[in-house]
C-alpha cells in the first residue's frame, strides 16, 4: 500500500469510452481514487451509486472521482448504463496499475485463498503526493469521509 506523502505512481489506462486517462494530464486536480472488486456487485454499485450522488460536491471541491477495477471497458460501459453513473471507471486488466498503487493482494473467502482488489481509496493533491489512504473499506458512510478529509486536506 501506497505511504502518505509519497508521490503517487504514474498510470495511463482506459476508461469506459475506451478513451486513455493519464495521471500526468489530471496534475493540478485533486482526485479521489477509489479501487473496487466488481462491476454490478451490491458494494461495489452501492459505492459507485453514492460517489455518483455526491458528484456535485466533488466538482465544488475541484476534485475528480475515478474508480479502477480489473473489469473491462465494455463491462465498465453496462455498470454506467444501468446505474446512471455520473463518475469515470478506468479498466485495469493486467492489475499492473492496482499493483503498483498496493492494492492488488492475496484474499481469502471461505477458506479459499486469491488474488484480488482490496475496497480502498486515495486522495492525490495536484502535486500527485498522496495525501489519504483508506484500505479494506466499508462501503456504509464512506464517501461522506472521503469529502470531509478532502475539505480538510484542502484546508
Amino acid at each position: 500500500m501506497l505511504e502518505l506523502e509519497s508521490q503517487a505512481p504514474d498510470f495511463c489506462l482506459s476508461n469506459q469510452d475506451d478513451v486513455e486517462i493519464c495521471l500526468r494530464d489530471l496534475r493540478g486536480k485533486w482526485i479521489v481514487l477509489y479501487f473496487y472488486p466488481k462491476d454490478s456487485t451490491p458494494g461495489c454499485t452501492t459505492e459507485a451509486c453514492e460517489f455518483t450522488t455526491a458528484l456535485d460536491e466533488y466538482d465544488d471541491m475541484g476534485a475528480i472521482i475515478l474508480g479502477v477495477s480489473a473489469d473491462s471497458t465494455a463491462s465498465h460501459r453496462k455498470f454506467i448504463e444501468k446505474q446512471n453513473l455520473g463518475i469515470t471507471l478506468l479498466s485495469d486488466p493486467t492489475t499492473q496499475m492496482m499493483q503498483a498503487y498496493g492494492v492488488w493482494a492475496m484474499k481469502k473467502n471461505y477458506g479459499k485463498e486469491y488474488m484480488g482488489v482490496v475496497r480502498s481509496t486515495m486522495i492525490i493533491d495536484p502535486k500527485g503526493v498522496v495525501k489519504a489512504v483508506w484500505t479494506n473499506v466499508k462501503v456504509k458512510d464512506h464517501v461522506m469521509k472521503v469529502k470531509e478529509e478532502l475539505a480538510k486536506l484542502q484546508g
